[in-house]
């Protein structure tokens, strides 16, 4: 269990944290959320130690353990990943090298071997002799195969370390797991592994993501940073949403009368209920919303972008076809007889286990980049955009312009009040229009690229992982404006949420030709007839 107790935090004027007071119990998984710049690493920071408030005190339940995602990924260089991992029960870690290092001496006294087996019974007792296969089972689990394990870890590519500091976080299983964005660099499955094993975890986990999807299959509680406070809310991210969003309407609806707003939100969380009954913490949920306190639930401050695609005209009856398209990278062999034809009202969820694959075929739909073989054509009816998962081109050369004179060059209407009402549409107000285009942020310039999008009035979307970057309130309505959307979509994404509910057919691109689905993204991932053929694929 922790205890927060009146923390606070100031940078300079900054006020980070405002006497902040919360109780984070054992059995529940808390997803931290807020605005980016709000400090939700950093709060986890100050949890964990890392970071001393300037006020106030954190109170850990003694005896308890705690494990951090380590962020540093060149901290266990010299060391293999399996002993990488079992670093993260640093007592057993210890007590194991100081008894291996006893049993090692030539020279072992009486004295030090009773000393050593008495390590050897401690060691046993704290289930020593079960370390390396857990650590070698979670470790394949995350996808580290096992010829990896035995690496140096400053070996292993940037992806793998992160999974095995995933792995080292995890180890033997911990009274208090801190997760800072744990789903960074992981594939859809591994995340699916990663969502299951968190839902049965049995100790208290707080975890900050931006992936809705994972945190609406993990927690059972949200913690919100707003106006430097953090106040607790009994379900996952979704109810969170939906009743600040139901909490808002009800405020600005002022004539409604008290007891029809707390009839409409106890009709709402009884829907909920049901709803989430496939969920594996259905039922500890459902325990929490009965004792949800109405009044709790607030209008969120939260400020959401308007983002909105209206095609010129609609698409005609040929939208895409594509002919045995294939593409080789210094003899790799990242795609190959690519066949498929898109009809009108279809929203493809383009999927690869190699995203590089995923970008140079969006760069060849493009004409950015040739295939090797085959061809495509799109319908004469058809005006795409593109989305690409780099665009720092469209940054570098203009650098010293700003935000109206960068959106001014792609926009028919060139007159600045209206240039000034679109970004004031995209959240950028006030004299932030002036800012120069070379120093923003990476979701600011996703934003500034979305508005470029917007502007072409296209009937046909290619988007390659447009919700990098992004904060959530972006995030939350660039996917209603793309489920909204009445022309046609090719896209990929990390975000799980994104693909379940825009996608209505899904089609993996493989060195060995395509599978074609009309399923749901979560439907295909756990079709277990499809698992055997999907292997066979990357052969």
């Amino acid at each position: 269990m922790i205890t927060v107790n009146d923390i606070s935090l100031q940078y300079g004027k900054r006020t980070l944290f405002d006497e902040v007071n919360l109780k984070f119990t054992p059995g529940n998984c808390y997803g931290v959320i807020g605005a980016n710049g709000a400090g939700k690493s950093t709060f986890l920071k100050i949890l964990s130690g890392e970071i001393d408030p300037t006020g106030g005190q954190v109170h850990i339940l003694p005896g308890n353990r705690m494990a951090v995602l380590k962020q540093n990924h060149f901290e266990f260089d010299e060391f293999t990943p399996l002993h990488t991992v079992m670093m993260g029960h640093r007592k057993l870690y210890d007590l194991m090298v100081e008894k291996d290092k006893l049993w090692a001496d030539p020279e072992l006294s009486e004295e030090d071997a009773m000393r050593a087996s008495e390590m050897e019974a401690e060691f046993g007792e704290m289930g020593g002799y079960e370390a390396e296969s857990s650590a070698a089972e979670l470790l394949s689990n995350l996808g580290v195969k096992e010829n990896i394990h035995y690496q140096l870890m400053k070996d292993l590519t940037g992806p793998q370390k992160v999974r095995v500091l995933l792995a080292q976080a995890l180890f033997g299983s911990p009274d208090i797991l801190l997760l800072d964005e744990p789903t960074n660099d992981l594939d859809a499955e591994t995340v699916m592994w990663l969502e299951d094993f968190l839902a049965e975890y049995k100790n208290l986990v707080i975890v900050v993501s931006h992936d809705r999807h994972f945190l609406d299959m993990v927690c059972t509680h949200v913690a919100d940073i707003d106006f430097g406070k953090v106040k607790i809310f009994t379900g996952n991210y979704t109810f969170w949403y939906e009743t600040s969003q139901l909490a808002l309407r009800q405020m600005q609806n002022k004539n409604k009368k008290v007891d029809a707003k707390r009839k409409e939100m106890m009709d709402f969380i009884q829907r909920f209920s049901a709803n989430a009954s496939k969920s594996k913490q259905a039922t500890s949920r459902k325990k929490a919303l009965e004792k949800l306190n109405l009044e709790e639930i607030k209008p969120s401050s939260r400020k959401y972008p308007f983002i909105h695609f209206k095609p010129e005209r609609l698409p005609g009856d040929q939208i895409l076809e594509v002919q045995n398209l294939s593409k080789k990278i210094d003899g790799q062999v990242l795609f190959s007889q690519i066949n498929f034809t898109m009809n009108k009202e279809e929203k493809i969820a383009l999927f690869s286990k190699d995203g590089l694959a995923m970008t140079h075929f969006f760069e060849i739909l493009t004409g950015n980049s040739t295939p090797d073989t085959g061809h495509f054509k799109f319908g004469t009816t058809i005006t795409p955009a593109y989305l690409p998962n780099e665009n720092e081109e469209f940054f570098s050369g203009s650098q010293n312009l700003s935000l109206i004179d960068w959106l001014r060059q792609y926009s028919k209407e060139k007159d600045e009040i209206f240039i000034r009402g679109f970004l004031g549409r995209m959240l950028f107000s006030g004299e932030e229009v002036l800012k120069k285009s070379g120093v923003l942020s990476g979701g600011e310039k996703v934003r500034c690229m979305l508005s470029r999008m917007m502007l072409q009035n296209p009937n046909f979307l290619l988007l390659d992982e447009p919700t990098n970057h992004l904060d959530l309130e972006s995030i939350t309505t660039f996917n209603t404006a793309l489920i909204d959307f009445p022309g046609n979509i090719i896209f990929t994404s990390h975000d799980q949420h994104f693909m379940n509910t825009v996608a209505n057919r899904i089609i993996e691109i493989t060195p060995r030709g395509t599978i074609d689905k009309l399923m749901s993204f979560d439907e295909y991932l756990r079709d277990e007839s499809l698992k055997e053929q999907r292997e066979v694929m990357y052969r």
